[in-house]
């Protein structure tokens, strides 16, 4: 069994989890622009795990609970886009497309997300949805 040690992680940049997206997830590190807190969410929704979501998702526009679904798989994230979010930013956006599978089929999902960066650090705000196909 591929343990989170040496599965590549989901964002896409070739490293290892353990490397990448995982010290984000246990709070060891914090994302230092929009696009690597983006990314991570990204691989927090490959993994499962709500609770990150959460944690970085701004006060503001949090949903009260957040449930994911088990039986669809996010297996690959492309970064189309990037404005602001950098180091000495405190605003930024990330457009994306996430592909994903499940039992009833495959897609896609392409958003421009907002982010804010506070005392709490970068903090994903909203999204606008665009059409893929």
């Amino acid at each position: 069994m591929t343990g989170v040690s040496s599965a590549r992680c989901p964002c896409g940049s070739g490293l290892p989890l353990a490397e990448c997206c995982a010290p984000l997830h246990a709070g060891e590190r914090a994302a230092g622009t929009a696009e690597q807190l983006m990314r991570s969410r990204f691989s927090a929704f490959a993994v499962g795990d709500a609770a990150y979501l959460r944690r970085s998702w701004h006060p503001s526009t949090r949903p009260a609970d957040l449930v994911l679904d088990d039986d669809v798989r996010w297996y690959r994230l492309d970064v189309l886009a990037t404005s602001g979010g950098g180091a000495f930013d405190t605003a930024g956006t990330v457009e994306f497309e996430a592909f994903w599978r499940s039992p009833a089929g495959r897609g896609s999902m392409r958003e421009v997300s907002r982010f804010v960066r506070g005392d709490e650090g970068w903090q994903y705000v909203d999204g606008d949805a665009r059409p893929t196909g």
